[in-house]
């Protein structure tokens, strides 16, 4: 009808006001701008994303959006990313029993409350197997460490353990497995001379440290398996750990990003650094 209408204003020489009462078309209709969002530039960025950040739903992509101030609703974000194939394959688990939580914990109620630590494995690109110490505040979410190092023995946490404590504060708790370096002597000497209580999983029940498991499963898909690309199933041979120092800072750097840029749910899409006692906008080295 537009068209129509500019045709008639050319041809006839008549004002948009005659054309649009000839044909009987609002004038305001014909004055429209859309102030809709170019979805195509929105939906280069949601695949920008997702090629970026390969682990994010469309929850997460929508944060990230609203952040840089795109200014649209979640549903839309949820259509582009359905139209563009980014949805996350997700497996569920066979349940054969009811899981059991322990009922005498305390949830964390401030930053250092509770500290959660466990281990994660991985190799370099010559199949040289690594160990990662890993580290999260149950409150804030914030992750103080990750050390990798070839091998871990209970004297290796204590020091690392008193490098990053002298930075971030001690915890009044530290939830823990039954793995030979947490129940260790130098472990628990540290823990008594520091004040630490060492909270033990009981034997064969990994959700009674839910906290370090679910990050641990988040580190995984999010940082280590990134350098399998998993959308495209495609292996990013500039990824891999080629030597120790070089599995240090990628992981150093990917702990910045969680702790100062990536929005978690359960804090109100918060970033980890803002709910500490650190007072600052970055994460200090261990």
């Amino acid at each position: 009808m537009r068209e129509l209408v500019r045709g008639m204003c050319s041809d006839w020489a008549v004002s948009i006001r005659q054309a649009c009462g000839a044909i009987g078309f609002d004038r305001s209709t014909f004055h429209y701008q859309s102030r809709r969002t170019d979805q195509a530039a929105v939906a280069k960025r949601i695949r920008e994303i997702c090629e970026t950040r390969v682990r994010y739903g469309y929850r997460r992509v929508h944060v990230l959006l609203d952040r840089e101030g795109w200014g649209i609703n979640v549903k839309k974000v949820y259509r582009i990313y359905r139209e563009l194939g980014m949805q996350l394959r997700q497996k569920t688990p066979k349940r054969r029993v009811k899981a059991k939580l322990r009922d005498d914990r305390v949830a964390a109620v401030e930053p250092n409350d509770v500290w959660a630590m466990d281990f994660v494995h991985d190799q370099l690109a010559t199949g040289k197997k690594l160990r990662v110490l890993t580290v999260v505040d149950t409150f804030s979410r914030y992750v103080p460490v990750l050390d990798v190092r070839y091998s871990y023995r209970g004297e290796d946490v204590v020091a690392t353990l008193d490098r990053v404590c002298r930075v971030t504060g001690y915890p009044k708790i530290i939830r823990v497995d039954q793995g030979s370096e947490f129940v260790s002597r130098d472990m628990d000497l540290w823990a008594y001379q520091r004040g630490v209580v060492l909270d033990f999983s009981r034997p064969g029940k990994p959700t009674d440290n839910a906290f370090i498991e679910a990050f641990n499963g988040r580190f995984r898909a999010e940082c280590l398996n990134q350098r399998r690309h998993c959308r495209s199933n495609q292996w990013r041979n500039n990824d891999k750990f080629l030597y120790l120092a070089d599995a240090a800072e990628k992981l150093g750097a990917w702990r910045r990003y969680y702790n100062e840029e990536r929005p978690h749910g359960a804090i109100g899409n918060k970033n980890p650094i803002l709910l500490t006692k650190l007072g600052g906008v970055t994460s200090p080295s261990p």
